[in-house]
């Protein structure tokens, strides 16, 4: 069990003048895409203690978020924010993104379609990934599901039959076709952007972003219902894909702990914490990230507000009740934080948790809560279970501040 960190600055703006404007210099972020200029931010040792969960609704200059408006500029705001510290800031948009079918057929056993598509894009058309697609029997469109998660093999049968069967498309691709797992950068996006000074999972969001650009040029995706879902790193990168892609309907972690849907403040022993993910993956993040070894009261952000970003989107994160390294104390703390968000723009039934026995991994389970509430959200289907419902109710809340 931790202790409830010690409220210090509960809404301190910086010591320094850095308006909304100055961040505009930094450009907005497209889908995926990277910022038209950059300006140096402060480093850490200018930043501010901040010892509970930074307030969503202050601006960097102390100034309130009042209005939904309002939150359209403090959103640009964190995005810049978690780009230029944690994530590194991704490629642009390359906009030659090409699908060329390789093979096609039927699943007897479902009557599922199947297509294989060999996905092109980038400068000489040089970054490459391959999109395994599943389309239920009938007439579409359907709510189509993205994993990026190929490098461990295929969904497994009896998970792709669960997802057909509810009337849903899954595609799934490989995100180290588009950046590698490991600490080079002579392959994929990172070859193709040298100046980008993106992480793998920055890298990795860009990817699902261009499988999104792909996929809504296809009659059988019912555009309005992207769906973004991965499991561990790859569920880090769903939810930084969610928050940068304004298209996705829904965004759908799986026990994505640190760097995804859990926060850095909130670390009960034996949990990934922030020195941990840095050390052993250095290649996920920016070049910034590092300095907050030692220094996490000193980021001016934490993984709550990376889902906040999503909002009023949905979003829903799923996770196993003895996946320890996930940290699911500090994974409610940011889910209760961001929904502070959500009930700000009047959508709190958007965003749900979903905590079942068991381990690190991707199951049924998870998935048939992904359905479940996407059912709810998407379609308008009465709810099925409660995802409101938090496996630590006896912990304190990590923040003071509430919505406006």
């Amino acid at each position: 069990m931790f202790m409830n960190p010690t409220l210090l600055f509960p809404s301190h703006p910086w010591p320094f003048a850095l308006t909304f404007s100055a961040f505009m210099l930094l450009g907005v972020i497209r889908a995926g895409g990277a910022p038209a200029e950059s300006k140096p931010l402060p480093g850490v040792d200018q930043l501010p203690t901040i010892k509970e969960l930074p307030n969503p609704f202050v601006f960097s200059d102390g100034s309130p978020v009042k209005t939904p408006a309002d939150w359209r500029r403090r959103r640009e705001e964190l995005k810049t924010l978690f780009l230029y510290y944690e994530y590194g800031r991704p490629a642009p948009d390359p906009g030659n993104v090409k699908g060329q079918e390789q093979a096609a057929g039927k699943d007897g056993a479902t009557g599922a379609e199947t297509r294989q598509i060999l996905l092109t894009m980038g400068p000489s058309e040089k970054i490459s990934t391959t999109l395994f697609i599943t389309i239920p029997p009938g007439k579409g469109p359907f709510p189509t599901i993205v994993k990026g998660d190929l490098c461990w093999g295929r969904v497994a049968p009896e998970i792709v039959g669960q997802i057909i069967g509810r009337g849903y498309a899954l595609v799934e691709f490989d995100r180290t076709n588009i950046a590698p797992d490991d600490k080079t950068r002579d392959k994929g996006v990172l070859a193709a952007f040298p100046d980008a000074d993106q992480g793998d999972l920055a890298a990795w969001a860009w990817g699902y972003a261009r499988v999104n650009d792909y996929l809504l040029t296809q009659h059988f995706v019912d555009k309005g219902k992207l769906i973004a879902t991965g499991h561990s790193r790859g569920g880090k990168a769903a939810l930084l894909a969610g928050a940068l892609d304004e298209r996705i309907a829904l965004t759908v972690p799986n026990g994505s702990g640190a760097g995804g849907a859990g926060c850095y403040r909130v670390q009960p022993p034996k949990t990934e914490d922030l020195k941990a993910i840095v050390t052993h993956f250095p290649n996920w993040f920016g070049p910034r990230f590092a300095g907050f070894i030692g220094h996490v009261d000193q980021l001016p952000f934490d993984q709550h507000e990376v889902r906040a970003l999503v909002a009023p989107r949905a979003l829903l994160d799923t996770e196993g009740e003895g996946d320890i390294w996930a940290n699911a104390h500090g994974t409610q703390q940011s889910y209760l934080a961001a929904k502070e968000v959500y009930k700000f723009l009047g959508a709190p039934d958007k965003t749900g948790i979903h905590f079942r026995p068991g381990k690190h991994e991707q199951n049924e389970q998870d998935f048939a809560a992904l359905l479940d509430f996407a059912d709810h959200v998407l379609l308008g289907k009465p709810a099925k279970q409660d995802f409101n419902k938090v496996p630590f109710p006896e912990d304190p809340k990590a923040f003071e501040w509430t919505a406006p």
